[in-house]
């Protein structure tokens, strides 16, 4: 029997924490360390993808295999966390999941062991019925496989889930597990190739809970 209201997922980065210059500046610390070019804030929004392998790859003109994302891949995460704390929610953040009646969980593709303190430190973990984050030692793959294992262990069946989040990637997880997704343009991915995606799109978080509320 579907639930009067679909269990939430949010996503993190780029969605509920408001840090696109800093993940845009981590990146293009990792071009920089080998030669490659610096991106802009758009030009990072309309090119990024997951797995991000393959974006490096497109920007540096060049093959990144896995030992060469390995390294870059530790580059990225020394900068970003060299910024972390100038890093705030994104501005409706506590307001939109304050609205939602229904279960919320939260599922980022950052390290687990850093994305659980920084949940707490914001005030949020009693609003998530679970947090879940990277387990692996090197990231940039794509979510699906990690929205299964997070569904699996919160007991909810797939088809009842709207994930909010601000990728293509996070609507084809969403869709992997029969679910849906609602995508938010203040994040890591240009507006127009989010429209194009055939998605709900919101402009604020608050939009983005009052659009899951509608899917069925």
């Amino acid at each position: 029997m579907t639930p009067a209201r679909p269990h939430l997922v949010w996503d993190w980065n780029g969605t509920l924490l408001n840090d696109l210059d800093l993940v845009v500046a981590a990146t293009n610390a990792v071009f920089s360390s080998v030669g490659g070019p610096t991106v802009s804030v758009d030009e990072h929004r309309v090119r990024f993808r997951r797995p991000i392998a393959d974006y490096y790859a497109e920007v540096l003109g060049r093959a990144v295999d896995d030992a060469a994302f390995g390294e870059l891949d530790r580059i990225f995460h020394d900068a970003y966390r060299s910024g972390l704390t100038t890093c705030a929610l994104a501005d409706d953040a506590a307001v939109a999941m304050a609205t939602w009646p229904g279960g919320q969980s939260l599922l980022s593709m950052w390290f687990h062991d850093e994305l659980v303190p920084a949940v707490h430190t914001h005030g949020l973990t009693d609003r998530f019925a679970r947090v879940d984050g990277l387990r692996a030692t090197v990231g940039g793959d794509r979510k699906a496989e990690s929205l299964e294992r997070h569904l699996t262990e919160l007991g909810v069946d797939g088809r009842d889930v709207v994930l909010i989040g601000d990728s293509i990637d996070d609507a084809d997880a969403a869709e992997s597990v029969g679910g849906r997704a609602v995508l938010y343009t203040g994040g890591f991915t240009d507006q127009a190739r989010l429209r194009a995606s055939g998605h709900p799109v919101a402009d604020t978080l608050t939009e983005a809970v009052t659009l899951a509320a509608t899917l069925r």
